[in-house]
């Protein structure tokens, strides 16, 4: 029986954190489907094409990992895959109520889904894109937090004219 899962998220940009989980899921699971989230709530820098593309030079060539665009409720998404488990990765205590919220609704939503919370390596817990963006946005060196396909793509991004100051203001609001 394949045992596949899906693990949702902006990943704008990818972080270490994330690629951590990534890699120890598909020690769980047969396959795991990143889904890239192509939501305009969180005003991404990215758009889900230069997110998908980040991933991909990322994580390399593996079978296991198949990396998707997320357009909607992940419950639909879920549906179309036909998989049925989510892995969420909770950094410390202040994620999980919003994680658990967002579980139980899921579960309203479809009943089969299921969510499967791992905790990244000591070394990322206070990792996120948030924090990553800006540190790049103020001039940090944010080779430490990402993989050099995304550390290189939030330098060039934040080099074009009106990128960093529009990221600002979104990091303000």
């Amino acid at each position: 029986m394949e045992n596949r899962a899906i693990y949702p998220g902006s990943f704008d940009p990818v972080h270490l954190g994330h690629l951590d989980v990534i890699r120890r899921s598909t020690q769980i699971f047969s396959s795991v489907i990143v889904a890239v989230a192509a939501s305009r709530a969180k005003g991404p820098l990215f758009g889900v094409d230069a997110r998908i593309q980040m991933l991909r030079d990322s994580l390399g060539d593996n079978p296991a990992i198949e990396i998707l665009p997320l357009h909607g409720l992940l419950v639909d998404f879920a549906r179309e895959q036909g998989v049925f488990t989510v892995i969420r990765g909770l950094r410390a205590v202040s994620d999980f109520e919003f994680e658990f919220q967002m579980a139980l609704m899921n579960r309203k939503l479809e009943p089969r889904l299921e969510t499967v919370y791992l905790t990244p390596k000591e070394d990322y817990t206070y990792l996120s894109s948030r924090i990553v963006k800006e540190v790049a946005l103020f001039g940090g060196d944010v080779e430490k937090f990402v993989p050099a396909p995304a550390a290189a793509r939030l330098k060039q991004a934040l080099h074009e004219p009106g990128i960093a100051e529009q990221a600002r203001l979104r990091q303000k609001s």
